[in-house]
């Protein structure tokens, strides 16, 4: 089974939940993210594990970045892993 491997790129969180650096492995089940940066991050994970490439400018990809609803205070790179 494929698995998402998500990194934090930037941080500015208000809760200071998040920093910058911070990689969940998602295979199935919710990492702990807070509810609204996973509201975001879910969909292209969904994807991602199963099986879609996304668009990506002119191109497709198997990775994607998205902000967090708060004004973008946190940013997540998110891509297909192997091997671990």
């Amino acid at each position: 089974m494929p698995k998402v491997k998500l990194t934090v790129t930037e941080s500015a969180c208000r809760c200071g939940y998040h920093k910058k650096g911070d990689e969940f492995i998602v295979e199935d089940i919710c990492p702990p993210l807070c509810h609204e940066l996973w509201n975001a991050a879910y969909p292209c994970v969904f994807a991602l594990l199963n099986g879609a490439s996304l668009d990506c400018g002119e191109a497709s990809a198997k990775a994607f970045d998205v902000k967090c609803p708060d004004g973008g205070r946190v940013c997540v790179h998110g891509e297909i892993v192997d091997g671990i």
